[in-house]
């Protein structure tokens, strides 16, 4: 079974695949001119060999292609590092985990999409506290769900802030995933219509029978225009790309266009909050 970290390496290898190609360059002429084996260039371009930054530094200069390097660097200390990064979060507990995510906060614009749960934003305490406790049993970390819930919604001051913009997206399967059972949910729901309300946030509900116009992808946040952010099983991601960006934010777009807000979206609210009575 591949890793994320597997993942990540065969995109980096297909990108400098590509550069190469651009270049009119063979895979032995490449490998040739920096004194290498030729089975390291199909290594690297396989995703079987994470390249270092002198490899990245030589491939580009005989490419022609400095100008790709600085991005080629984040992308392999990525690899390196933010799949360890995230397993040390998760050992350190959901307190921690909270205090990572509030350090990007400082963003003025944040897109945030979830299909399946409420976004951790606009959850009551109770729910946030369910949703940890499965984190914390399925991973099998320090049972820290109390001090991770309020450290969650500690975190929730910013959606008064008036120099912030929240634009959310909700699945209405995430008003219909029973989290923390009956009373956890109506709670919830009514704490989610609310939310409607708040001067700084622009709320809608993607309809369960809405057109299928996005492919599937777990929730992810948008913040400004700089930076993209999903978990995995496995890790963190944290994307930085400009056309990376912009492809996450062409999915919210979309998302945005089967939204329904305002009245809509209590509506649909409402009928959820009756489907837990």
């Amino acid at each position: 079974m591949s890793t994320n970290a597997d993942q990540a390496r065969a995109a980096l290898g297909v990108r400098l695949r590509d550069i190469r190609r651009d270049a009119g360059l063979s895979g032995v002429r490449l490998a040739a001119a920096n004194s290498w084996l030729s089975s390291k260039v199909s290594k690297i371009e396989h995703g079987k060999q994470t390249p270092t930054e002198q490899d990245l530094e030589a491939w580009c200069r005989s490419c022609g292609a400095m100008a790709e390097f600085p991005d080629l660097v984040a992308a392999v200390r990525s690899i390196e590092t933010q799949f360890a990064e995230w397993r040390r979060i998760l050992r350190a507990g959901t307190k921690l985990r909270q205090a990572s995510a509030s350090a990007h906060e400082r963003a003025r614009l944040f897109r945030i999409y979830e299909p399946a749960v409420i976004p951790g934003l606009l959850q009551t305490r109770d729910y946030a506290q369910a949703v940890l406790a499965v984190t914390i049993d399925f991973f099998q970390i320090p049972d820290d769900a109390d001090e991770g819930a309020e450290a969650r919604l500690a975190r929730q001051a910013i959606l008064t802030h008036r120099d912030r913009r929240f634009h959310i997206l909700v699945g209405e399967q995430a008003l219909r995933t029973n989290v923390g059972g009956r009373d956890v949910m109506c709670n919830q729901l009514e704490r989610l219509s609310a939310a409607i309300k708040l001067p700084q946030v622009r709320l809608g509900v993607v309809p369960l029978d809405a057109a299928y116009r996005v492919p599937l992808h777990n929730g992810f946040w948008i913040l400004d225009d700089k930076l993209v952010q999903f978990d995995t099983y496995t890790a963190e991601l944290s994307l930085t790309r400009p056309d990376e960006i912009a492809t996450y934010a062409r999915a919210f777009e979309r998302l945005t266009a089967l939204a329904v807000y305002g009245p809509e979206a209590r509506a649909v609210i409402e009928l959820a909050t009756d489907s837990h009575r």
